[in-house]
This record gives C-alpha cells, sequence and structure tokens, in this order.
C-alpha cells in the first residue's frame, strides 16, 4: 500500500496502475525475458527477435544493437529496433519496430510487431505499446506505417483500429495460413 496523506484513503497500487514504458532490454532482464520467451512459445509467438535458448545473454543484446544499426543482419531481416514493455518493473510484453520493409515484410509482416503476455492481456498495455511504437517508427523516417494481425485475431484488430489503422486489404499467404489484415497508419 501507498501512503496517502492523513485524512485520504489509501489504496493499492496495482501494475496496470503504473506508466507502461518501452526500453532496451539490461543484463538484469534475462531470466523475465527468458520466461516471457517461453511462455509466448507455448503460443506460437516469436517473443526475442532472432532469439535462441543456448545463445549467451551479452552476445544475445549484442546482436539486438547490431539489428537497431543494421549490422550482421541475417537473410530476410531488415534494420530494426526490439523493445520490451516495462511495468512497474516487471515485462508485460515486447515490440520490434522495424525501419523499412522487404517484399514479405510488406504483404504480411508490417513496421511494427508487438504482444502482450497473457498474465498482462486485457489491460489495454497492447494499445500503448502501439501507441508507442508509432511514435517510434516515425521517429526513424518511417513516414506510413504498416501494421498487420491474423484476420481471425480480435484483440489485434480493436487494438489497431483503436490507435487509427486504416484498413489496406484483407491477403492470403499460404493455405493452411489464416488471412492477414494490413493497416496503414498515415
Amino acid at each position: 500500500m501507498t501512503k496517502q496523506p492523513p485524512g485520504q484513503a489509501s489504496r493499492t497500487i496495482r501494475p496496470s496502475d503504473a506508466p507502461l514504458q518501452l526500453r532496451f532490454l539490461r543484463f538484469g532482464d534475462e531470466t523475465a525475458f527468458r520466461s516471457a520467451h517461453q511462455v509466448m512459445a507455448a503460443e506460437g509467438f516469436t517473443f526475442g527477435l532472432g532469439f535462441k535458448p543456448t545463445m549467451a545473454w551479452s552476445a544475445y543484446l549484442n546482436t539486438l544493437d547490431d539489428y537497431r544499426r543494421g549490422l550482421n543482419l541475417p537473410g530476410g531481416l531488415v534494420p530494426a529496433t526490439f523493445l520490451v514493455a516495462d511495468v512497474a518493473g516487471t515485462i508485460v510484453g515486447r515490440a520490434c519496430i522495424r525501419h523499412e520493409l522487404n517484399d514479405i515484410l510488406k504483404r504480411e509482416g508490417g513496421h511494427i510487431g508487438y504482444g502482450v503476455l497473457p498474465e498482462h492481456r486485457r489491460r489495454g498495455y497492447a494499445t500503448e505499446i502501439l501507441r508507442r511504437s508509432l511514435a517510434i517508427a516515425r521517429t526513424n523516417g518511417v513516414e506510413r506505417v504498416l501494421v498487420t494481425c491474423d484476420d481471425d485475431n480480435v484483440g489485434s484488430i480493436t487494438v489497431i483500429e483503436r490507435c487509427g489503422g486504416k484498413l489496406d486489404s484483407i491477403v492470403h499467404t499460404a493455405a493452411s495460413a489464416p488471412l492477414i489484415r494490413r493497416y496503414w497508419f498515415d
């Protein structure tokens, strides 16, 4: 509980009351990050950009810095900024802001990928992550931002539209894959 001035009721601060910040990973984030990566992998979602569980943590942090600067990019990747969403010292999600698009990203990946850990969903974090990611994309010179989601992902559709995304198209990517909704932010 927080201390209140005399005469005022006290209240408990919940994590959803604290402001969300997008920040770079730190040395002390390793355990929380690895746990988040594992939880999201169980849902078929890649939490860590270019992360392999066998990597040394310092090597992974260096890899993310290289990706941000457009150095040593594996085939198919573009320069990107990877940030975690932190609320009161807890990693609740992540964002990957791509500085440019290749052909695959133009069709189905977009400039921004984001995710919220299951235990932190339905608290407005996804909306805040996307809003902040849009601002970061623009500071990296991206004027028109493309964001995509699966056609059956009602939560992401709601977040994208709430943030002002304009539906451009719904595309088929593979026979067994869900349709992809493509939204532009001008």
